[in-house]
């Protein structure tokens, strides 16, 4: 067995107790190789911002568990050399059994989410229960959800979302001892977060998404006051990427977001922790996909997955200063 101490990680209990305190959000960024990584280290050391490194079942099955343990403490070691020792997590995402939270507690990771969100509501207790038991007694903490994201995140699919109840979080966070709790209040995964008929256009044709149900918000933290909320599926989906995906042969139609004003707003709230992993996906891809039609004969991988790269990590430092807060936190 590996604890996170050894390979130099942090949990996220104090980190979240800062945020809530401080009125912003830590940065939770996906990441499926090392360029990925790379941009978000220079990002959050650039910035001196905390950062939750995540993990999902599709980064697991391609690039390999081992591997990515390893490629997180070589994480806190790399902002070590950059110059500035920033406060990092690995962080399971959308962990779907025990078992899956188990082995990555034994690997290594600092935190582990178990989404029960999609079992009736006293499996949902349960299963989380047991997760916790186990992660507590390693020193890991644990995220839990209450309603459903729609949309599409690697193998986590829902047609429609579900609504947080507020009158259900202080009995599951009471009965199962999560440590923060994911809600659903509007957002939702994948790039086409909402469908066409859903939104309104501006005077530009761009869709503008339904608001996020603040209220809702406000009623959980009246119940749980002081409590570590966390947002999944929050990419803003940047129009300026799709435009340059779809200008050098991509094909994403009715791509929309979550306005990044509204994710400053939830941020100065009890959300203490924001996942952001479209976004990534489409400023590497509009990258790469730029820099090889420029350049059709260019076939050195560095040469394209390097401006992919500093874009990546210009998004992740306007996030940090702009929209999460986090910046100058670390």
């Amino acid at each position: 067995m590996t604890s996170y101490k050894d390979l130099g990680l942090v949990n996220t209990k104090e980190m979240f107790a800062k945020a809530v305190k401080g009125g912003y959000a830590i940065p939770a960024y996906n990441f499926n190789n090392m360029e990925q990584l790379q941009a978000i280290i220079q990002a959050c050391v650039e910035t001196k911002s905390p950062v939750i490194l995540q993990v999902s079942k599709g980064a697991r099955d391609y690039a390999n568990l081992n591997l990515l343990r390893n490629m997180a403490k070589g994480a806190g070691e790399y902002a070590k050399e950059l110059g500035y020792e920033i406060p990092i997590v690995l962080h399971l995402d959308h962990g779907d059994s025990f078992e899956t939270c188990k082995e990555c507690i034994d690997n290594g990771f600092s935190s582990v989410m178990i989404d029960g969100s999609h079992f009736p509501y006293d499996e949902n207790v349960a299963l989380t229960k047991k997760v916790v038991e186990y992660a507590h007694a390693h020193g890991v903490t644990v995220e839990g959800e209450l309603g459903v994201l729609a949309g599409i995140e690697d193998d986590v699919v829902a047609e429609h979302s579900t609504y947080t109840q507020p009158e259900e979080v202080v009995d599951f966070v009471s009965k199962t001892g999560v440590d923060s709790l994911a809600i659903s209040i509007g957002t939702s995964h994948g790039a086409n977060k909402f469908k066409p008929e859903q939104c309104t256009r501006n005077e530009d044709g761009v869709l503008i998404p339904p608001p996020l149900r603040f209220d809702i918000l406000e009623e959980i933290e009246k119940e749980l006051p002081g409590f570590p909320i966390v947002l999944h599926g929050s990419s803003s989906v940047p129009q300026e990427y799709v435009k340059i995906i779809n200008e050098n042969g991509g094909k994403l139609k009715d791509s929309v977001g979550i306005p990044e004003e509204q994710l400053r707003k939830a941020s100065k709230s009890a959300v203490c922790k924001i996942n952001i992993d479209s976004d990534g996906r489409l400023a590497m891809t509009a990258l790469i996909r730029k820099t090889m039609n420029d350049n059709p004969g260019e076939f050195d991988p560095r040469k394209y997955l390097g401006p992919a790269r500093k874009a990546l990590k210009e998004m992740y430092m306007h996030k940090n200063i702009n929209v999460l807060g986090s910046a100058n936190q670390a």
